[in-house]
């Protein structure tokens, strides 16, 4: 699979890192809808990763309904229409925002100053 890198040095565990990845290039069209990813040993060899943490990245991707898996044939990007894929990427934005926001508010930040910091990193952090 192309455009996928670990760093085995973060913090943040390797399913996640692959997951995040993976949710990043499905929300951006990078991988269509019907794509048949790598098996889970030949991801796992390609990544120098144990087998078991590609198992648990798809079965979270495919909880999350990003895959599907038909058995005997492969692991699929999962077929979501341009309104499902609207909502997941406002739901992950949501998610990405919440922890941050509720921080800032703490801090006595104002809406204004968040957003306003928001569009100066949007704008110019290319």
């Amino acid at each position: 699979m192309k455009n996928v890198f670990i760093s085995h040095m973060s913090d943040i565990p390797i399913y996640q890192q692959l997951y995040d990845q993976i949710v990043a290039q499905i929300l951006s069209g990078e991988l269509k809808s019907g794509t048949n990813l790598p098996s889970i040993r030949t991801m796992a060899k390609e990544l120098r990763v144990s087998v078991i943490t590609i198992k648990k990245t798809w079965e979270e991707l495919e909880k999350s309904g990003y895959l599907r898996t038909i058995s005997g044939k492969g692991t699929y990007v999962s077929t979501l229409s341009d309104q499902s894929l609207e909502k997941k990427k406002y739901d992950l934005l949501r998610e990405i925002l919440s922890k941050d926001v509720l921080q800032c508010k703490a801090l006595d930040i104002s809406k204004e100053e968040i957003l306003e910091v928001i569009k100066d990193i949007y704008d110019h952090k290319k």
